[in-house]
């Protein structure tokens, strides 16, 4: 979908493509099954198998593509073997790669022990062409999702199982504004499209845009 100028394409699971045209980011690229441009910019939330998987983040970047990744994900990149820049970010860090501005933010479960708080796994905000793009990561609501400032468009997983259910990602999204709210994370090892269609029309009724792509 075309969103104020910024292409969006759902990969699959909880991999998304911005791009502004000259510049692409992926975030979390799992089981990519077609022929996509090559990356400028990967960012990867934390090193689970559905997040930083190698076959994947192999099919999309080149010499110079730069991945941003917590630490825990290093090792698994660097076997890679391109020449890739590679920059290790934590909650609450920034790094620009020319005009994108990338923030890390916690992702964490607060009643089940898959994504412990003290492992400070990631979520991203991203601004790229103009607009402010939230990728929640593997998360339940958590509190820092009201403090995000101005977002446009939120990523939001709703499967139930590893992260939130679609009751909790409407409240998380009605903590956050967006002006799009998009589900992900169903459809694989957890959830199902029900629960996706289940947080649109939740959305609706509290009067948030939110589309399934």
């Amino acid at each position: 979908m075309d969103f104020k100028g910024i292409e969006i394409k759902r990969l699959g699971h909880a991999g998304f493509l911005l791009s502004t045209g000259e510049v692409r980011v992926y975030i979390d690229p799992f089981k990519i099954a077609f022929d996509l441009d090559k990356a400028d910019i990967v960012l990867i939330t934390h090193d689970h198998y559905d997040h930083c998987s190698i076959e994947d983040i192999r099919k999309i970047v080149k010499d110079g593509t730069v991945v941003i990744m917590p630490a825990g994900c290093q090792s698994k990149v660097a076997r890679l073997g391109a020449r890739l820049e590679m920059k290790i970010i934590e909650p609450g860090k920034q790094i620009e790669v020319g005009e994108i501005k990338v923030i890390g933010v916690l992702a964490y479960n607060i009643n089940t022990h898959f994504h412990p708080r003290e492992e400070n796994w990631l979520g991203y905000v991203l601004e790229i062409g103009g607009i402010r793009a939230y990728h929640a990561g593997d998360s339940d609501f958590i509190p820092e999702m009201s403090n995000l400032g101005k977002i446009d468009v939120a990523f939001l997983p709703v499967g139930g199982t590893f992260t939130m259910r679609a009751e909790e990602a409407v409240k998380a999204a009605l903590a956050i504004k967006p002006e799009l709210a998009v589900p992900m994370h169903y459809d694989l090892s957890e959830g199902a499209k029900e629960d996706a269609l289940r947080f649109v029309e939740l959305c609706k009724k509290e009067g948030i845009r939110a589309e399934i792509l």
